[in-house]
Protein backbone atom coordinates (compact mmCIF):
# COMPACT_ATOMS: atom_id res chain seq x y z
CA UNK A 1 0.00 0.00 0.00
CA UNK A 2 1.62 3.18 -1.25
CA UNK A 3 1.60 5.92 1.50
CA UNK A 4 -0.53 9.45 1.06
CA UNK A 5 1.82 11.98 1.54
CA UNK A 6 1.43 15.65 1.24
CA UNK A 7 4.83 18.16 0.14
CA UNK A 8 4.99 21.56 1.76
CA UNK A 9 6.45 24.21 0.01
CA UNK A 10 7.30 28.25 0.32
CA UNK A 11 9.27 28.86 -2.51
CA UNK A 12 10.54 27.36 -5.94
CA UNK A 13 10.13 23.58 -3.86
CA UNK A 14 13.59 22.02 -5.19
CA UNK A 15 13.20 19.18 -3.25
CA UNK A 16 9.43 18.83 -3.94
CA UNK A 17 10.70 18.54 -7.65
CA UNK A 18 13.15 15.73 -6.60
CA UNK A 19 10.89 13.82 -4.20
CA UNK A 20 7.90 13.86 -6.97
CA UNK A 21 10.75 13.02 -9.39
CA UNK A 22 11.52 9.82 -7.28
CA UNK A 23 7.75 9.02 -6.59
CA UNK A 24 6.72 8.88 -10.39
CA UNK A 25 9.76 6.94 -12.24
CA UNK A 26 12.47 6.47 -9.19
CA UNK A 27 12.96 4.84 -5.80
CA UNK A 28 9.60 6.10 -4.25
CA UNK A 29 7.70 4.45 -7.05
CA UNK A 30 5.84 2.11 -5.34
CA UNK A 31 6.23 3.32 -1.89
CA UNK A 32 4.64 6.82 -1.76
CA UNK A 33 2.12 8.58 -3.95
CA UNK A 34 2.13 12.88 -3.64
CA UNK A 35 -1.70 13.23 -2.86
CA UNK A 36 -1.33 17.21 -2.41
CA UNK A 37 1.34 19.95 -3.02
CA UNK A 38 0.77 22.76 -0.16
CA UNK A 39 1.99 26.05 -0.44
CA UNK A 40 1.62 29.19 2.42
CA UNK A 41 1.93 32.07 -0.23
CA UNK A 42 0.81 32.06 -4.04
CA UNK A 43 3.99 33.11 -5.35
CA UNK A 44 5.48 29.67 -4.24
CA UNK A 45 7.30 28.73 -7.61
CA UNK A 46 6.70 25.52 -7.01
CA UNK A 47 3.00 25.72 -7.40
CA UNK A 48 3.19 26.02 -10.75
CA UNK A 49 5.23 22.69 -11.60
CA UNK A 50 2.98 20.55 -9.58
CA UNK A 51 0.07 22.35 -11.57
CA UNK A 52 2.19 21.46 -14.78
CA UNK A 53 2.38 17.59 -13.65
CA UNK A 54 -1.13 16.92 -12.75
CA UNK A 55 -0.85 17.13 -9.05
CA UNK A 56 -3.43 18.64 -6.66
CA UNK A 57 -1.96 21.88 -5.34
CA UNK A 58 -3.68 23.84 -2.52
CA UNK A 59 -2.80 27.13 -0.52
CA UNK A 60 -3.38 28.75 1.73
CA UNK A 61 -1.88 32.24 2.45
CA UNK A 62 0.01 32.47 5.57
CA UNK A 63 1.41 36.33 6.04
CA UNK A 64 -1.09 38.30 8.45
CA UNK A 65 -2.19 35.42 10.54
CA UNK A 66 -1.41 33.86 13.27
CA UNK A 67 0.57 31.06 13.94
CA UNK A 68 -2.54 28.70 15.13
CA UNK A 69 -5.11 30.26 13.69
CA UNK A 70 -3.42 29.30 10.08
CA UNK A 71 -2.18 26.35 10.76
CA UNK A 72 -5.87 25.31 12.09
CA UNK A 73 -6.96 26.22 8.90
CA UNK A 74 -3.99 23.88 7.20
CA UNK A 75 -5.21 21.29 9.67
CA UNK A 76 -8.93 21.45 8.59
CA UNK A 77 -7.87 21.52 4.54
CA UNK A 78 -5.66 18.32 5.18
CA UNK A 79 -8.48 16.25 6.68
CA UNK A 80 -10.26 15.18 4.24
CA UNK A 81 -6.27 13.50 2.57
CA UNK A 82 -6.20 10.74 4.87
CA UNK A 83 -2.20 11.50 4.68
CA UNK A 84 0.54 8.95 6.13
CA UNK A 85 2.63 11.61 5.57
CA UNK A 86 3.90 15.74 5.63
CA UNK A 87 7.17 16.05 4.12
CA UNK A 88 8.45 19.68 4.26
CA UNK A 89 9.99 20.26 0.97
CA UNK A 90 11.60 24.31 1.82
CA UNK A 91 8.37 24.92 4.07
CA UNK A 92 9.61 27.83 5.86
CA UNK A 93 6.95 28.28 8.70
CA UNK A 94 7.23 26.84 12.13
CA UNK A 95 4.79 24.55 13.29
CA UNK A 96 2.22 24.77 16.11
CA UNK A 97 2.43 22.31 18.81
CA UNK A 98 -1.38 21.85 17.89
CA UNK A 99 0.33 20.64 14.43
CA UNK A 100 2.52 18.86 14.78
CA UNK A 101 0.01 17.16 17.64
CA UNK A 102 -2.46 16.02 15.18
CA UNK A 103 0.33 14.27 12.75
CA UNK A 104 2.81 12.49 15.39
CA UNK A 105 6.24 11.07 13.99
CA UNK A 106 4.19 11.73 10.63
CA UNK A 107 5.53 15.19 9.91
CA UNK A 108 9.70 15.11 8.32
CA UNK A 109 11.65 17.51 7.29
CA UNK A 110 15.05 18.47 6.18
CA UNK A 111 17.38 20.72 7.16
CA UNK A 112 20.54 22.29 5.93
CA UNK A 113 22.84 21.64 8.88
CA UNK A 114 23.34 19.06 11.85
CA UNK A 115 20.39 19.53 14.03
CA UNK A 116 22.70 19.00 17.27
CA UNK A 117 24.62 22.44 15.62
CA UNK A 118 22.78 24.55 14.12
CA UNK A 119 19.25 25.20 14.06
CA UNK A 120 17.29 27.78 12.01
CA UNK A 121 17.15 29.52 9.10
CA UNK A 122 20.21 30.00 7.11
CA UNK A 123 22.30 26.49 7.31
CA UNK A 124 24.39 27.16 4.58
CA UNK A 125 25.63 30.26 5.64
CA UNK A 126 26.44 29.41 9.03
CA UNK A 127 28.32 26.84 7.63
CA UNK A 128 30.01 29.15 5.04
CA UNK A 129 30.69 31.73 7.67
CA UNK A 130 32.53 29.26 10.19
CA UNK A 131 34.41 28.25 7.05
CA UNK A 132 33.49 24.32 7.55
CA UNK A 133 34.96 22.33 5.19
CA UNK A 134 32.10 19.53 5.14
CA UNK A 135 28.97 19.80 6.86
CA UNK A 136 25.89 17.40 7.60
CA UNK A 137 22.22 17.51 5.68
CA UNK A 138 19.77 16.33 8.40
CA UNK A 139 16.38 14.37 7.77
CA UNK A 140 14.27 14.35 10.91
CA UNK A 141 10.84 14.15 12.63
CA UNK A 142 9.21 17.46 13.28
CA UNK A 143 8.51 17.73 17.06
CA UNK A 144 7.11 21.47 18.67
CA UNK A 145 11.17 22.50 18.91
CA UNK A 146 12.81 24.38 16.03
CA UNK A 147 14.91 22.22 14.19
CA UNK A 148 14.84 19.06 17.78
CA UNK A 149 13.24 16.79 16.24
CA UNK A 150 14.82 12.84 16.36
CA UNK A 151 17.03 12.69 13.23
CA UNK A 152 16.12 9.95 11.14
CA UNK A 153 19.18 10.26 8.77
CA UNK A 154 22.52 12.94 8.41
CA UNK A 155 24.34 12.93 5.41
CA UNK A 156 27.67 14.71 4.58
CA UNK A 157 27.76 17.58 2.53
CA UNK A 158 31.46 18.43 1.30
CA UNK A 159 32.47 21.90 1.04
CA UNK A 160 36.40 21.86 0.85
CA UNK A 161 37.19 24.51 -1.80
CA UNK A 162 33.57 26.20 -1.87
CA UNK A 163 34.54 29.93 -2.02
CA UNK A 164 31.49 31.50 -2.50
CA UNK A 165 27.78 30.86 -0.58
CA UNK A 166 26.04 29.88 -3.58
CA UNK A 167 28.67 27.23 -3.87
CA UNK A 168 27.96 25.49 -0.47
CA UNK A 169 24.35 25.87 -1.39
CA UNK A 170 24.82 24.15 -4.29
CA UNK A 171 26.67 21.52 -3.14
CA UNK A 172 23.96 20.76 -0.24
CA UNK A 173 20.99 21.40 -2.40
CA UNK A 174 22.55 18.26 -4.99
CA UNK A 175 23.21 16.67 -1.53
CA UNK A 176 19.55 17.40 -0.28
CA UNK A 177 17.74 16.17 -3.20
CA UNK A 178 19.33 12.70 -3.09
CA UNK A 179 19.48 11.53 0.33
CA UNK A 180 15.97 13.37 0.87
CA UNK A 181 14.20 10.35 -1.01
CA UNK A 182 16.81 8.00 -0.13
CA UNK A 183 15.64 8.73 3.42
CA UNK A 184 11.84 8.69 3.12
CA UNK A 185 12.65 5.15 0.58
CA UNK A 186 13.29 3.77 4.34
CA UNK A 187 10.65 5.29 6.09
CA UNK A 188 8.05 3.84 3.84
CA UNK A 189 9.44 0.61 3.45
Amino acid sequence: MKKRIALFISGRGSNMQAIVKQCQEGILKDLAEVVLVFANKQSAGGLEYAKELGLETQCIESKGLKRTTFDQKVLALLSDYKLDYIVLAGYMRVLSSGFVQAYPKQIINIHPADTTQHQGLNGYGWAFEKGLETTKVTVHYVDEGLDTGTIIAQHPVDLKGATSLEEVERRGLAVEHYCYSKTLQGIFE
